[in-house]
């Protein structure tokens, strides 16, 4: 096996796993700001689709010899008027003389005095830009002695690394969005869901249902988890798993996993569409929660939908909660006759032909969701 070169291993490589870090690429700037002899540095992330109030992500890191010292602050830079970031043009390395304000000389004396304040007498500017996705500014700074050519050399190195990898974490963080607006509309139904392969082994789990399940390694060292239920419970999800991934026809089937709480699983063939390489899910197995959404807001929305007043809003809110007619009436201080004749006016403005269908219409509706 070819032993990886300095560049590879102390800077590529680290762009590469440091996507997935939070805030990203911490190591790669540390390695960075070594190998160019820097004291200090930072790097400043911006999204294409990010709001302009929305603050930048920036990572700022020091070398050993400076690690006591005050980062780096942008602002600050920033507030001396250097040549504005956003113009700098991508790919350039500019040095810190190319940035200062020469045809103002009181600016510049200013911007000169601050800087050295700052412990700022040599730096190096580069804007990394991914079109359509995300833009990089990095600064690292020297206070003895300017940057050499082969340390400026390093970095005009990871300028197309850095670019590539700025979209891939553009997609990622996309990718990170999707998943999270539909785990937020499961959680709020209470739903949790499993992914299994053919045997029972656990693919992969939702929030929701590592929050209400417990799993364990597969006894067998093998990929994958194991839900840790109790043994009937596991033989009846793995014979399922099994005919599940045999029988393309085969009807879903109810496994209870935890009779204490009353949790079921109904486990189903996975239609789940995935294109590329990688394991594909034979099962998925949802359990769901008794539980509503909050009050106030499912209320809210069921008056604008339909028009209703907030009492009749309320009382049909109540009756999808299971209240009885006179229950929901008295809890909202409304006599026999007066919840007898908002349910009339609550069916007339929803279409509904009676409390059943309401109650219907209500939990299929955007008010479970408000």
């Amino acid at each position: 096996m070819a032993v990886l070169s300095a560049d590879q291993r102390e800077l590529f490589l680290p762009l590469v796993e440091g996507i997935h870090h939070s805030p990203p690429w911490g190591t790669f700037l540390r390695n960075l700001v070594a190998r160019m002899h820097a004291r200090r540095a930072f790097m400043i992330i911006t999204l294409a689709n990010a709001m302009a109030d929305q603050p930048p992500t920036v990572i700022a890191v020091a070398a050993p010899r400076a690690v006591n010292e005050e980062p780096l602050d942008f602002r600050r830079l920033e507030a001396l008027r250097l040549h504005p970031y956003g113009a700098l043009r991508p790919g350039r390395i500019y040095a810190l003389d190319e940035l200062l304000d020469y045809d103002n000389p009181a600016q510049l004396d200013h911007q000169r005095r601050a800087l050295i304040a700052m412990g700022v007498r040599y730096a190096r500017f580069l804007r990394v830009s991914a079109p359509g996705a995300a833009d990089a500014w990095l600064v690292l700074v020297r206070e003895r002695e300017d940057f050499s050519g082969a340390a400026v050399a390093v970095l005009d190195g990871v300028v197309a690394q850095l670019a590539a990898a700025l979209r891939t974490l553009a997609a990622l963080i996309d990718q990170r969005l999707h998943t999270a607006l539909a785990q937020a509309t499961l959680v709020r139904l209470g739903v949790g869901q499993i992914a299994f392969d053919s045997e029972g082994r656990v693919m992969a789990a939702d929030a929701e249902a590592e929050r209400v399940l417990a799993f364990v390694p597969d006894p067998d060292a093998r990929p994958g988890r194991r839900l840790h239920v109790r043994a009937e419970a596991s033989r009846r999800i793995e014979a399922a798993c099994a005919m599940l991934a045999a029988d393309p026809q085969a009807l879903p089937c109810v496994v209870r996993v935890d009779d204490a709480r009353g949790i079921d699983l109904v486990l189903r063939r996975s239609d789940l569409v995935l294109t590329g390489p990688g394991a594909h899910p034979t099962v998925i197995a949802t359990l769901r929660r008794d539980t509503r959404e909050a009050a106030r807001p499912a209320i809210r929305t069921l008056a604008a939908l339909y028009g209703l007043s907030h009492n009749e809003a309320a009382l049909a809110h109540a009756l999808s909660a299971g209240e009885s007619l006179i229950a929901a009436g008295t809890r909202l201080h409304l006599t026999a006759q007066t919840a007898r004749n908002y349910s009339k006016r609550i069916y007339a403005k929803t279409g509904t032909r009676g409390q059943a269908d309401l109650v219907r219409l209500v939990l299929t509706g955007l008010a479970p969701l408000a």
